[in-house]
């Protein structure tokens, strides 16, 4: 009887010992993969996502940390987003200054000191913050599909190096995305080609690659990230009259009313242009023909 009862605590300190250690790897020591076998990919704004999935395919799981409409100037990343940091493999940052990024990477890096941190702007040569009047480089490397081509070339050098058994099915996906990129940046230069004007008005500064690369020029109503004054905004009326400029462009994380006054004051209309669509190569193609059209 004795032997019976040892017997039972041993079965039952056994199992309490395999539940702990269970939860342990669970909670714990799976903290760089997914519970699916995938790689956990965490990245910064929706361009990003398309880059990762094109590339990784079904072997990736992709989280966006700033969503549709919000601002990555501004935004405060989910109590669930933090929780994908803490299961992610990799972190694609954008690397190029974003103010998200500065700002909380610290904080998503000491939460998963597993998780690999890659640059994907590295490579791309960035261009001054001038537009935003704050001290160093433009952040919205992503609007050019030149540059997109670099950090599509980065995410794939990293994806072989964790995944090295299937580099061949990575570097198919990745030949076939940079194919339709190659065809993208064909498809803005004829677009833009034609444009007699090629200044455009915009209220937040996001284009500056994209003008840099299609030989256009940006003016922004946005004062050193803050709303511009009465006097600003006399000043863009008078630019806009003397440039023949009769869109005023806005993004939809931003609030419209002032590019509204500008646009009333020159007898022109406000048109959104997204600088984060997810769905990148059909959203860049969109806002080549919206500024040909000015």
């Amino acid at each position: 009887m004795e032997r019976k009862k040892i017997l039972i605590t041993s079965i039952s300190i056994l199992i309490l010992i395999l539940i702990t250690v269970t939860y342990f790897y669970t909670s714990t020591g799976n903290s760089t993969g997914s519970s699916d076998g995938k790689i956990g990919v965490v990245v910064t704004v929706g361009p990003q996502e398309e880059f990762v999935k094109r590339v990784g395919g079904d072997r990736v799981n992709v989280t966006v940390m700033v969503p549709p409409g919000a601002d990555p100037h501004t935004y405060e990343p989910l109590p669930n987003q933090m929780k994908q940091v803490q299961n992610a493999q990799f972190y694609f940052q954008v690397g190029s200054g974003i103010e998200f990024e500065l700002t909380w990477m610290d904080k998503l890096t000491s939460m998963n000191s597993q998780m690999k941190l890659v640059n994907t702007s590295a490579g791309i040569q960035l261009v001054p913050n001038t537009a935003e009047g704050e001290e160093g480089s433009d952040p919205h490397v992503w609007v050019s599909p030149r540059n997109a081509k670099v950090m599509v070339e980065n995410i794939y050098q990293s994806l072989v190096q964790a995944d090295p058994e299937n580099k061949d099915y990575y570097t198919k996906n990745r030949d076939e995305y940079l194919t339709e990129l190659d065809e993208l940046d064909k498809n803005i230069t004829q677009t833009l080609s034609g444009k007699n004007n090629t200044k455009i008005m915009v209220y937040h500064p996001a284009w500056a690659y994209l003008c840099r690369d299609y030989n256009l020029q940006q003016i922004s109503i946005e004062q050193a990230g803050k709303e511009p004054t009465p006097q600003n905004i006399a000043s863009l009326v008078d630019t806009a009259r003397n440039e023949n400029i009769k869109v005023i462009f806005v993004s939809p994380e931003f609030s419209t009313s002032n590019a509204q006054v500008i646009a009333s004051e020159i007898d022109g209309k406000v048109v959104v242009v997204d600088p984060l669509s997810q769905n990148y190569l059909e959203n860049m193609k969109k806002v080549a023909g919206a500024f040909a059209g000015t």
